[in-house]
């Protein structure tokens, strides 16, 4: 299934998958404790479920439990579901996703900069 067909994930497979980011690859004991039981354990273990079945997380059987990693990369997530946004609520311009979200907080200095060295860097892969 491209990238792009895969199904977005939810708030709360967002959490996950953040957990299995920071962490690598875990078994749902360790994604509920490093959730800090915001949720039951039998949640998380659905979820992970599901999210196995939507093709967010694989899972391996190492001995008796089963150990979750993300299916994609951070970035890559980041990317498709930042495009997604950019192109229901923006009609496709970033131009228009930048300003809004430049404007709904305060960058700092530090991200500004960064901000125009990846711009540099675009303009010149563009040129």
């Amino acid at each position: 299934m491209p990238a792009s067909d895969k199904p977005k994930p939810t708030e709360a497979e967002l959490q996950i998958l953040a957990t299995l980011w920071r962490r690598g690859p875990s078994t749902v004991r360790q994604v509920h404790d490093a959730l800090r039981a915001r949720t039951g354990y039998t949640s998380v273990l659905k979820l992970m479920q599901i999210m196995a079945e939507k093709g967010l997380v694989t899972r391996e059987t190492a001995e008796r439990s089963h150990v979750y990693r993300a299916a994609q990369a951070e970035a890559q997530t980041q990317r498709r579901l930042a495009a997604d946004l950019m192109h229901r609520a923006f009609g496709g311009s970033a131009r228009k996703l930048i300003a809004a979200a430049l404007s709904s907080r305060r960058a700092t200095p530090a991200e500004l900069d960064e901000i125009r060295c990846l711009l540099d860097d675009m303009k010149g892969d563009a040129s």
